[in-house]
């Protein structure tokens, strides 16, 4: 009672508009004009492609921007690190390309000296009021493995003396944390958080609200992408491989979406569930738990799905609930107690972890009491679970939800269905899913 009490407090409208008023009524007392703070981390794909919408901002919206040099988040914020960074490459060059941005498909890894000298140039562009253009040129030629380029920009900026960014970045790093967030890429506006590109459909919502945008009515600079459901093309139908995990609120907003996607396009949807991320040893914060948190409902209301009424499964909610649904896949009943199982822990707020709250979903999903009691009986699930878990792991990915048209690239993230789709129409048409280029 008392989570379900908390997460409905926190995720509720009214705290929302608490919070944003007060934060722009605390700016105008203080003499401020709206202000967008912008965290720029040097080796992030993502943060390559934020800052090709800075100029388009500043031209768009009435409102200042600054930028803040800032450094990779800390381990406990970005588990398998190495996975993140080899994902953020692929999944950077489609997101450009779908959105007009610019980011090399052939990008690769840049070693320690080329970013640090990327961050000279980048302190150097700042103190001089040219971070926009200087930012994206230096950006693509680390990202184009032009070192050269980078190296001639950066003894015009600073010599040799690489630490030149040294103390912008904990400036960038203390101003973050104090604002309450850890990764790069992202914008702050009013005390809320928005990453990169792929938020900024509502950076731009608060800012229309506001009376800033110098063209309203006009369609947003980075609107949400979401699947089309066109005409589906014919040809065989192939398999979606799907992991998610039943304590991820980002489950939960993917869940009914790539049902209603597999059904469009008659494509057999594989459940691969896979346990918490914190119950396989891998780190969630509390800083990283509230702003997901926050994201979801937003990202909820955008996409027509309840959410904040939260009972966090954790521990025996989520070992339950995998127990059930290793017994009710084989009975064909598997996507609907995984959507109701995963609802009932984010939006209806029923406790998994409880005899009365997961037999009640199960009975709604259609199986029987004896079916969950035979399942709640069974440590099967286990074996089902890790292999999953090595499975999800060999496709490059870590966390939930992650999904592919099955044997190619996977893609990660509620906000990748769209990637999922072209990859279902590149394979029906015969010519296997979309690379990532």
């Amino acid at each position: 009672m008392i989570m379900r009490s908390v997460t409905t407090a926190l995720t509720s409208p009214t705290r929302r508009k608490l919070a944003r008023d007060g934060a722009a009524l605390a700016d105008r007392l203080r003499g401020k004009r709206p202000t967008i703070r912008y965290f720029h981390q040097a080796d992030d794909p993502y943060s390559h492609l934020a800052i090709q919408m800075l100029p388009r901002l500043r031209a768009r919206y009435a409102a200042d921007i600054e930028v803040n040099l800032v450094p990779p988040p800390e381990d406990s914020a970005a588990p398998d690190r190495e996975r993140l960074r080899a994902y953020g490459l692929r999944d950077a060059a489609r997101v450009a390309r779908a959105r007009g941005l610019g980011f090399p498909v052939d990008a690769a890894l840049p070693p320690v000296e080329a970013v640090r000298r990327l961050e000279t140039v980048l302190a150097d562009a700042m103190q001089r009021g040219r971070f926009d253009d200087t930012a994206y040129a230096a950006g693509a030629a680390l990202w184009a493995g032009d070192h050269k380029t980078l190296a001639a920009m950066s003894a015009w900026a600073g010599g040799q003396d690489l630490s030149l960014g040294e103390s912008l970045l904990q400036v960038g790093k203390a101003r973050r944390a104090k604002l309450g967030h850890y990764l790069g890429g992202m914008f702050h506006f009013e005390g809320e958080w928005f990453w990169g590109v792929d938020r900024l459909n509502h950076l731009e919502a608060r800012l229309a609200a506001r009376g800033l945008d110098r063209e309203a009515g006009s369609p947003q600079l980075a609107p949400a992408i979401e699947p089309s459901l066109s005409p589906v093309p014919s040809g065989a139908p192939p398999t979606i491989e799907a992991w998610f995990s039943f304590r991820s609120p980002y489950s939960w907003l993917f869940m009914p979406r790539i049902r209603q996607l597999a059904k469009a396009y008659g494509a057999t949807l594989e459940l691969r569930p896979i346990l918490p991320m914190v119950m396989r040893g891998l780190a969630v914060p509390r800083i990283k738990t509230i702003y997901i948190t926050l994201d979801c409902k937003r990202e909820a209301e955008r996409v027509g799905l309840p959410f904040g009424r939260i009972v966090d499964p954790v521990g025996a909610g989520a070992e339950r609930a995998l127990a059930v649904l290793h017994h009710a896949i084989p009975l064909g009943l598997g996507e609907p107690f995984a959507e109701l199982g995963l609802k009932a822990a984010f939006a209806d707020g029923i406790a998994l972890a409880e005899d009365d709250g997961l037999y009640a979903v199960a009975r709604r999903a259609g199986l029987t009491d004896e079916q969950t009691a035979a399942a709640l009986a069974d440590e099967s699930w286990r074996q089902r679970a890790e292999v999953n878990r090595a499975a999800l792991l060999d496709a490059g990915l870590w966390g939930a939800p992650t999904f592919r048209v099955s044997g190619h690239e996977a893609h990660w993230g509620q906000d990748r269905l769209w990637m999922l789709e072209e990859d279902l129409r590149a394979a029906m048409l015969g010519g296997g899913p979309q690379k990532d280029r």
